[in-house]
């Protein structure tokens, strides 16, 4: 496209314009992605080396222009500055994810790369004020092969340039050290781990978060900030005496206000006190004492940079929608003595920054011809050109619009999201008779006066008249472009038992339920190990060695369940055990029962793919996620047996779910069958009627939808033609189970949720089952490990990759307030957004709504809680997705399966007293749009919290981090998704074991039950009663819950390999080992072999060492001889029962002793 803009007089001399630097120049006119396509030909032919600033209106034009000049300008980095959330209270706890977008700009712009970055930034983002560039990256930490580093003052320059401390690092913004081990997370570049030998730095690898591995070396690394604000020890004292002089000046004012000076009272003492030690969640508000002179992010960019103001117009608007708030916040917080001073301490106003604006070169690109406010432009360009008219599902009305084109000499480019799409499109034109190419290379050349096809995401199409005309998805599909924002690599470990800490419950195989009190270092026998200490029943104690940390899983049952502690030495624990193995064993005959009677019910075998069929899924305007294309293919699989398919489909909200069960349907429809679709509420079956609707809508295809939203005699007129045939899709809530709906050839049903229904409804679905095929589709996750047990037993598919343009939540979790409410809320309508605000007691909700209502009077309010009537809850939450009110005030029903994209605020009160799972869930409910979204987790500060709401807390602090808390959460969530579908009576039995437990005895009643043989434990040989020191410093692993994890995994070795391979990871988390762990690993080694060797037995009693094997396993011959001459003269043999190897160990320390059974027993090694 660009060969055609140079052919356009008007760009000629505009680019001559920005040539020669005769700017400010606005140019009208510029529709859909042209204003894109003009900012990249000028930023790249207008002789800028610096970045490309492009300040937009709103963050709802963000991802356009994201998508264009991704598009346009691919050898350039591509990013998002997203408003700042700097709240003027302090908080306990903050997610850090959403500031990552913010510093990775800063350092890119200060990275003097030879490509500096092109940066999208709302004009409300460049409100908040920064330090100065040259202090932020003085901040910077460059690393380099063999340099010199002061390890003691390292972390301290970390802490001070943001980094948080912590054992493991999991996200940005983290670092850890163990021994001559650092390993650092920064927001811009990727993680490393740094090697040390006393103060020099020996080496530097790229370290994979997820695996704790490192691999490859790298000669140097710049670590820079991790917040935008850096503490500065030297700047403490004179900043001390700002905040003094600000509190003075305040003080004054307040005079005769006792509690509001008592206010400021503890504020001032607050800051001093986070002033001197640099620590604290809102160090932020002390930017202004630190940095009197603060900057711009214009400040930032390289010398030669260019800034395009898109609609500049609304410049001034945006920033004062959200000045207005933050002038009425702070003026309500100085009266209140929680502030002495002013916004514009933080904040600059539009005026300024239209003044630091205007000393740069500025394209401004606007729809009319209005003035730049507050910048005189030079010169202005008027452009003609129109958006582009939808074609939505109506290829007859592309076509003839094409021709029209041609036929006036128009060169046309229509642009597929996927390569399916093209392809579709493809054969829509030759079926035509229009001649068309294929062009790659379309943002660059065109062939003029020609119709051409080519892949690609632009935001918007556009006509530029007798000229040019661009047809992109957006028209062809009428959803958005998709700019895919950066994601971030996550794992979870398979078992959580590293996550242990002490006072948590965990399962003893053999013993039962105990409480975990720590890791405990015991001296026996004159040799020192590591114990597990649990504490059961009757305040007895359980010492677990940690080779056998296997026989313990953390115990996992409904959230927020207190098991009882078992006995220690009762028969308790294992009638237990056998009463749920045998209800287990129950249920696996019921499943393997129904399972093989489906297989031999006969059903309706579906055909194969048709041609229509591989067309209307090539018109699915989105990549579909690998998990999805799975589902999908297993589906269709099923579908094409000759018996009933029972599938069961798992994943979020918005993974893509209703588009397998789309294409189900589009295939049963294809055979002439019907399709029920049942839904638990009435604004769900809404939902899914608009979407199957919308897909189905370029075929000859009847969806139709039973529910309270439809008159009674529109559902009788439905009924009838249902059992006419002619309604091919019914979409309906239980209303679809009624006597009168009667079908005339059902071929698939669709469950969503199926758990919500009652038990009536549950057997009336049991009825409509017989025979056909059903597909069951739930938003709650299972354990993997579930899904393994089932396997043969229950067909499951599972999509949990989550869609590519998911922001991520920022996370608060802080005091209640009024004030922050207030904000939060008026925040959220400001940018045409909705709220939800969870208050969990039902007795109180509308004292709650009558207090909101007079604390935000410019926003309205309704209430939802499950009390309600079924119609009137139903009522509210369509009105609420239909956007009539602004703020859903609700009990947590809010936790699953619908989707509201415009709700992007959730505030919930009393956190300490939700579940993780629950406020996981919660906060799953926003972040659904391309729009950041924002959860206030809140608690009273004036309330004691018992223990168990503290160290939920804590978790909820660490679930901001994705840390350990997260883990946990989706742990808890996975557990209750397996009692929704293994029902109420499995999920008691679930409580009384443990999960993991449970799930093992699951697995093998299912094995028994089909007739498998059941996998022995293995067995491992005895303990080796070496008098050696074996285990885990806690100089070298001070983290008891790693400690456990390694201990754990050091266990589960099945070989010598499984064990090296560990011993090669630790000393790449840990370094080299020390004595205590060399043996530790020695041990495990031989200990491992025996195992492979078949050895009965390793005794090591007074001065002999006995090695006993079975008969068939004894080494013999040359073999037998060669461990002879191993041992040497301290060698005897004995075959009473089998062979026995004698080894004389006088003279011999335990640890020579471990090394020549080591070396006999591992040659080589």
């Amino acid at each position: 496209m660009r060969d055609l803009l140079e052919k356009m007089g008007a760009y000629g001399r505009i680019l001559a314009a920005v040539q020669k630097r005769e700017l400010p120049l606005k140019i009208s006119g510029l529709a859909g992605s042209l204003r894109a396509l003009f900012a990249a030909a000028l930023f790249t032919d207008g002789g800028f080396s610096g970045a490309l600033l492009v300040i937009v209106p709103g963050m709802d034009r963000v991802t356009p222009w994201i998508t264009d000049l991704e598009q346009l300008l691919p050898d350039r980095q591509v990013l998002a500055f997203d408003p700042a959330e700097s709240l003027p209270f302090e908080v306990v706890a903050a997610s850090r994810e959403p500031a990552e977008g913010r510093l990775r700009v800063l350092a890119s712009l200060l990275a003097r790369e030879e490509r500096p970055p092109v940066v999208i930034a709302p004009a409300e983002a460049l409100l908040p004020k920064l330090i100065p560039p040259d202090e932020w990256e003085a901040a910077a930490i460059d690393l380099r092969m063999h340099q010199e580093v002061d390890y003691e003052a390292l972390p301290r320059r970390l802490v001070e340039a943001g980094f948080e401390r912590l054992d493991v690092v999991e996200a940005p913004g983290q670092f850890a050290m163990r021994g001559d081990i650092v390993d650092i997370y920064p927001f811009y570049g990727s993680p490393v781990r740094l090697e040390l030998w006393g103060d020099e730095v020996t080496s530097i690898r790229a370290l994979d978060p997820v695996t704790q591995r490192s691999r490859g070396n790298i000669s140097m690394v710049r670590i820079w900030p991790a917040r935008e604000f850096i503490y500065k020890p030297d700047l403490a004292a004179s900043a001390a005496e700002r905040i003094r002089e600000a509190w003075k000046n305040r003080k004054e004012q307040l005079k005769g206000n006792r509690s509001a000076l008592n206010r400021l009272q503890q504020r001032l003492n607050r800051f001093l006190e986070m002033a001197g030690e640099g620590t604290g969640r809102s160090l932020n508000l002390l930017q202004p004492y630190f940095y009197p002179q603060q900057a711009s992010l214009l400040d930032y960019l390289p010398p030669e940079s260019l800034v395009i103001m898109d609609e500049p117009g609304r410049f001034p608007e945006q920033c004062r929608s959200r000045t207005a708030l933050l002038e009425s916040d702070y003026r309500r917080l100085l009266g209140e003595g929680q502030s002495f001073t002013s916004w514009q301490d933080y904040y600059f106003d539009d005026q300024q920054l239209l003044q630091r604006i205007a000393d740069f070169p500025v394209v401004a690109f606007s729809r009319l011809s209005t003035r730049l406010p507050g910048i005189q432009e030079r010169s202005e360009e008027t452009f003609t050109s129109k958006e582009m008219q939808p074609f939505l599902g109506r290829p007859d009305l592309l076509v003839k619009e094409v021709k029209g084109w041609l036929q006036r000499r128009v060169t046309v480019l229509i642009l597929t999201r996927t390569e399916a799409n093209r392809r579709q499109l493809e054969r829509e034109f030759k079926n035509t008779g229009l001649p068309f190419q294929v062009e790659e290379n379309w943002p660059e050349r065109l062939a003029e006066g020609r119709l051409q096809v080519g892949q690609g995401v632009l935001s918007a199409g556009f006509e530029v008249p007798g000229m040019l005309a661009v047809v992109t998805g957006e028209e062809l599909y009428g959803r958005a472009a998709v700019a895919k924002r950066r994601r971030r690599a996550g794992g979870t470990p398979a078992n959580i038992i590293s996550e242990l800490t002490p006072g948590d419950f965990v399962v003893h195989i053999h013993h039962g339920i105990g409480r975990y009190l720590g890791i405990c270092e015991k001296e026996m026998d004159g040799k020192k190990r590591d114990y597990l200490e649990l504490a059961y029943a009757g305040g007895d104690r359980l010492y677990v060695p940690v080779d056998q940390v296997d026989l313990i899983s953390r115990y996992g049952g409904p959230e927020g369940a207190v098991p009882r502690l078992s006995r220690l030495g009762g028969t308790d624990w294992n009638r237990l055990k056998q009463r749920v193995k045998k209800r287990l064993r129950e249920l696996a005959e019921d499943l393997i029962a129904l399972y093989s009677e489906r297989s031999r019910t006969p059903g309706y075998a579906f055909s194969p793919d048709t041609v229509w069929q591989r067309e209307f899924e090539e018109l699915f305007p989105y990549e579909e996620t690998p998990d999805q294309l799975q589902a999908i293919k297993e589906v269709k699989a099923d579908m094409e047996k000759p018996r009933p398919m029972d599938r069961l489909i798992c994943g979020d909200v918005g993974f893509g779910k209703t588009e397998v069960a789309i294409r189900a349907a589009f295939k049963a429809v294809q055979d002439g069958k019907q399709v029920a679709v049942l839904v638990p509420t009435t604004v769900l079956a809404q939902q899914h009627y608009l979407t199957f609707k919308e897909r189905f809508s370029r075929y000859p295809i009847r969806v139709e939808m039973l529910s309270r939203f439809r008159t009674p005699a529109e559902q009788k007129a439905i009924v009838a033609d249902l059992g006419k045939g002619l309604v091919d899709v019914i979409i309906g809530t239980h209303r679809l189970l009624s006597a009168d709906v009667v079908f005339k050839d059902l071929g698939l049903l669709v469950i969503d949720e199926e758990q919500r229904f009652g038990v009536a409804h549950k057997e009336k679905i049991k009825m409509l089952k017989t025979s056909v095929d059903v597909l069951t589709m739930t938003a709650t996750p299972i354990p993997r490990t579930l899904q393994m047990s089932l396997g043969g037993v229950r067909d499951l598919s599972v999509i949990e990759t989550p869609p590519e343009d998911r922001l991520p939540v920022q996370t608060y979790v802080l005091e209640y307030s009024p004030d922050l409410v207030r904000d939060a809320i008026l925040r959220e309508i400001q940018r045409g957004g909705q709220v939800f605000y969870v208050h969990n007691r039902v007795e109180t909700i509308a004292r709650v709504a009558h207090y909101l209502q007079e604390l935000v009077p410019e926003a309205t309010f309704r209430v939802a809680h499950g009390q309600m009537r079924e119609d009137e809850l139903e009522e509210v939450m369509w009105e609420f997705l239909n956007r009539r009110f602004d703020c859903l005030i609700c009990t947590t029903i809010i936790e699953s399966g619908l989707d509201f994209p415009n709700a992007n605020t959730l505030i919930v009160e009393n956190a300490d007293s939700f579940g993780l799972a629950q406020l996981y869930q919660l906060r799953g409910r926003v972040g659904r749009s391309n729009r950041l979204a924002y959860a206030y987790f809140t608690f009273r500060g004036d309330k004691v919290l018992s223990e168990q709401a503290e160290k939920r807390l804590r978790a909820i602090q660490e679930f901001t981090e994705f840390g350990s808390g997260f883990k946990l959460a989706l742990r808890d969530l996975e557990i209750r998704g397996a009692g929704n579908i293994l029902g109420p009576e499995q999920h008691g039995h679930m409580a009384a074991v443990g999960f993991d437990l449970y799930n093992r005895l699951l697995q093998e009643a299912v094995q028994e039950v089909k007739g498998k043989p059941v996998p022995e434990r293995k067995a491992a040989p005895p303990l080796f009663d070496l008098r050696v020191d074996s285990y885990l410093p806690d100089s070298y692993i001070g983290d008891p819950r790693q400690k456990v994890e390694i201990y754990r995994r050091l266990a589960l070795a099945e070989d010598t390999a499984g064990v090296e391979e560990l011993a090669e990871e630790v000393r790449d988390r840990f370094g080299e080992m020390p004595e205590p762990a060399v043996n530790l690993f020695d041990l495990a080694r031989v200990r491992a072999r025996a195992r492979e060797l078949g050895m009965r037995e390793v005794q090591h009693a007074g001065y002999t060492l006995f090695l006993r094997f079975e008969g068939e396993t004894a080494p013999r011959g040359e073999e037998l001889r060669r461990w002879s001459g191993g041992f040497g003269q301290r060698v005897s043999f004995s075959t009473v029962a089998g062979l026995e190897i004698r080894v004389d160990t006088r003279g011999l320390a335990p640890q020579d002793l471990v090394r020549m059974l080591k070396k006999v027993m591992l040659p080589g090694r």
